[in-house]
């Protein structure tokens, strides 16, 4: 079933969405820490920063990030020098793979016609560098942190209006797609359209705002939006 009407822009998370994050499993083992923290430790990152929001605090992704690091080692490892470990893991951040789906996937995405923004709570740096590496990174209009939105985290709603103003769209006329379902739900109430990138096999939360579609890939996600036959714009 093709998306009628077509949002205009597309605005994809970054992190798990593009991502490969499996990779940073190696850089833990380097450093003495179990590959399998690696979930822990992410939600623990997102966790912490989105708190910070709704404290009225703010932190850079990377000080969380090393923040937690640095509380994986103390349990772990205790008496080891933290800082070059740490240092170590969020050095291949910027170095990450994107998921197979993606390359594929985000130029049928720019072959519909959409316009396409990233978000991410992290780095629009990094972000850069990894689709830079992937040879994808032009085919995006900007690469956006939440920096633009005085540092509130999605799914925080100044978030997804920093991209709405870059954009210069209302709401109604931008999807969001993500793999997570708090970022669904954030957007949702913020007013874009959004789609769900089921990665694993897992339902989608009861509680939260269910997305307009779901998609296992990007490439399925662009085979919705592709105009039909007979119904330009359609």
């Amino acid at each position: 079933m093709s998306l009628d009407p077509r949002p205009d822009v597309l605005v994809l998370d970054v992190n798990e969405t593009l991502t490969d994050m499996s990779a940073l499993g190696a850089r833990l083992t380097d450093v003495g820490l179990p590959a399998g923290q690696l979930p822990a430790w992410f939600a623990g990152v997102l966790r912490d920063g989105i708190a910070l929001t709704l404290a009225g605090g703010r932190a850079a992704f990377a000080e969380v990030a090393a923040d937690g690091l640095r509380a994986l080692l103390a349990r772990e490892r205790p008496g080891q020098d933290a800082g070059p470990a740490v240092r170590h893991v969020l050095a291949a951040l910027p170095e990450l793979p994107v998921h197979p789906d993606v390359p594929d996937g985000v130029r049928a995405l720019h072959a519909t016609g959409a316009r396409l923004l990233t978000l991410t709570n992290g780095s629009a740096d990094t972000t850069r560098a990894v689709l830079d590496r992937a040879g994808l990174a032009g085919l995006f209009e900007a690469h956006l942190d939440v920096e633009g939105s005085g540092g509130r985290w999605k799914p925080h709603p100044a978030a997804y209006a920093h991209a709405l103003r870059t954009a210069g769209v209302p709401a109604g006329s931008a999807m969001l797609v993500a793999v997570h379902p708090w970022d669904v739900d954030g957007a949702a109430r913020a007013g874009l359209r959004t789609a769900w990138l089921r990665r694993e096999p897992v339902p989608y939360p009861s509680a939260l705002h269910p997305a307009d579609v779901e998609s296992e890939a990007l490439t399925d996600l662009a085979h919705r939006l592709t105009p039909r036959a007979g119904r330009p714009g359609g």
